[in-house]
């Protein structure tokens, strides 16, 4: 009887081990597809001109969010916080210059997570923002080192970004490497997509996509970041030649909000250090609608390389096992409210695409809407929860994966951003170095902050507004809330507030904050409870 003791103790760790790992091919992989800049300019979210039938396609299958939320509308923050988990004010990640590494040295981050529960997790293009790719810990399979095609394609452009990098450098010396020297805002050689970094990238996922799949020992966290529509818009020549400019309409709100804060919009310093773009003043319109028609184009060009990627899930015989989720980092201004670029509170910044497919999604749920108040945040925690494994409780977002059952269920009441002092922060959220004004920003600079002080009057303080004034905005079904604070004194009244109905005002065009007084208190009173007194 002893004897056999250790042979069927053998056997038994053997069938656990077998089942283990049985369970681990059971569980679905996850394809994560991330768009740098893009705002919901798709078929699927109504667009009249955007060419998007791989995205559409995707989205017919699975599930929409119509109202979708970035926690920052700019790339570092925005990022720290979906793959973290953290929020902004958690993270202390404000600006793109912050590496949520360093600031949340013990986080675990959402690929980290899967990692650590025998998923193999790789990446492939813009995956985490810039200088925070953290390979050793959040991926199990190190990026091939191949070199991606960035920048112009095209030698004349090439040169034209050098040029006049040096020619900055030589006028304003050490403010020049932030941004302020570069090429044309937009290029379309006659390449084939893999000549410009998406669709080079887009072939060295698939091709580890295929290496995932011949090992098929673990489940995939497979990650593929799109770095367009971001500046510069670089794309194949056929898909600027989808769209004819005719076809092209400019936004009519070319101005602010009527009594919106003076600190709220940027003066489009991100597009201004293009070369070619006018230093002050309007972009005129036929420029603008070349700005519109190359943003549209990359959009195209993405939404190809998505059809791309989706197809090579299906002919590797995997689509069947495999959560799709799309999403964006944050919006984008195309003229709105007269400025060009992201980082601002408003709708248009804020809101991005977000969309979800799963294998076993019920049948009455796919090519459906919802209009669930979800976060960028929020998907942390939900494919945690799809796969699942632990949620874990750091995180500080909710599983939108009851959605999934019921698109239509009774869900969060407000989503939460924020945005430090847009007007005078450099593009990357930065706060203004003091040699900014001194180049050839310094004529915008002083127009913004004339504004402010001639609203803000008695409370204008250029400490504060240029670093420690926070604007925390909330969207409701109904309302969204713009709420300016100093940051460093929390318990202080707000310096400004705005407010905006979405029933009869989507575009965000008046601040009826002073005529509502008792909507504001009331709003308030739910602000005041955080993102963790709006949950289900």
């Amino acid at each position: 009887m002893n004897l056999k003791l250790p042979l069927i103790v053998g056997v038994a760790f053997f069938a656990f081990g077998a089942s283990m790992k049985a369970q681990q091919k059971t569980k679905p992989n996850i394809l994560f597809i991330g768009v740098d800049d893009l705002r919901p300019e798709l078929g699927c979210y109504g667009s009249e001109v955007a060419i998007s039938p791989n995205i559409d396609k995707l989205a017919s299958q699975g599930l929409l969010f119509n109202k979708a939320y970035c926690q920052q509308a700019i790339c570092g923050p925005s990022r720290a916080s979906l793959l973290t988990g953290y929020r902004p004010e958690t993270s202390g990640v404000y600006h793109n210059y912050i590496k949520f590494r360093e600031a949340n040295p013990e986080v675990v981050t959402l690929p980290e997570h899967f990692k650590n529960n025998g998923y193999e997790t790789v990446y492939y293009g813009k995956i985490f923002h810039h200088g925070d790719l953290d390979d050793k810990l959040s991926w199990s399979i190190p990026p091939g080192k191949d070199k991606a095609p960035f920048g112009y394609a095209l030698a004349e452009n090439k040169q034209l970004a050098k040029e006049n990098m040096k020619a900055m450098t030589a006028k304003y010396g050490e403010q020049a490497k932030y941004g302020l020297g570069s090429g044309p805002a937009y290029e379309f050689a006659d390449v084939p997509d893999n000549g410009y970094v998406d669709g080079f990238n887009t072939d060295l996922a698939i091709e580890e996509l295929q290496r995932l799949v011949a090992h098929k020992d673990k489940p995939f966290f497979l990650a593929l970041g799109f770095h367009k529509p971001h500046l510069n818009w670089t794309a194949p020549k056929k898909y600027w030649d989808l769209y004819d400019g005719k076809d092209i309409k400019l936004t009519k709100q070319t101005e602010g909000p009527v009594d919106g804060a003076a600190m709220g919009l940027h003066a489009s310093f991100e597009l201004r250090t293009r070369y070619g773009i006018p230093k002050e003043g309007d972009i005129e319109p036929e420029m603008a609608v070349n700005l519109k028609r190359a943003y549209l184009a990359c959009v195209s060009y993405v939404d190809a390389q998505v059809g791309r990627m989706i197809a090579a899930l299906e002919q590797a015989g995997v689509r069947d096992n495999t959560i799709i989720i799309l999403w964006s980092d944050h919006g984008w201004h195309l003229g709105d409210m007269g400025i060009w670029g992201k980082a601002t509170n408003y709708e248009i910044a804020t809101r991005v695409p977000m969309m979800i497919w799963t294998p076993d999604m019920p049948r009455g749920s796919r090519g459906k809407t919802s209009e669930a108040l979800v976060e960028v945040i929020d998907m942390y925690p939900t494919l945690a929860d799809l796969v699942g494994i632990p949620i874990p409780e750091h995180v500080e977002g909710q599983s939108f994966a009851p959605l999934l059952k019921n698109p239509n269920k009774k869900w969060k009441t407000a989503a939460f951003s924020q945005f430090p002092d847009p007007a005078l922060r450099e593009w990357g959220a930065y706060p203004l170095r003091d040699g900014m004004r001194e180049t050839f920003f310094e004529p915008l600079i002083e127009k913004v902050e004339q504004k402010i002080i001639n609203q803000q009057k008695e409370k204008w303080n250029r400490d504060l507004f240029e670093n420690d004034l926070m604007g925390y905005t909330m969207r409701t079904q109904e309302y969204r809330l713009i709420v300016w604070k100093d940051k460093k004194h929390p318990e202080k009244k707000p310096l400004y507030i705005e407010l905006y109905n979405h029933q009869n005002d989507p575009q965000e065009t008046i601040n009826i904050a002073n005529s509502n007084p008792k909507i504001v208190a009331k709003l308030l009173k739910q602000f005041d409870k955080g993102w963790q007194g709006n949950k289900k």
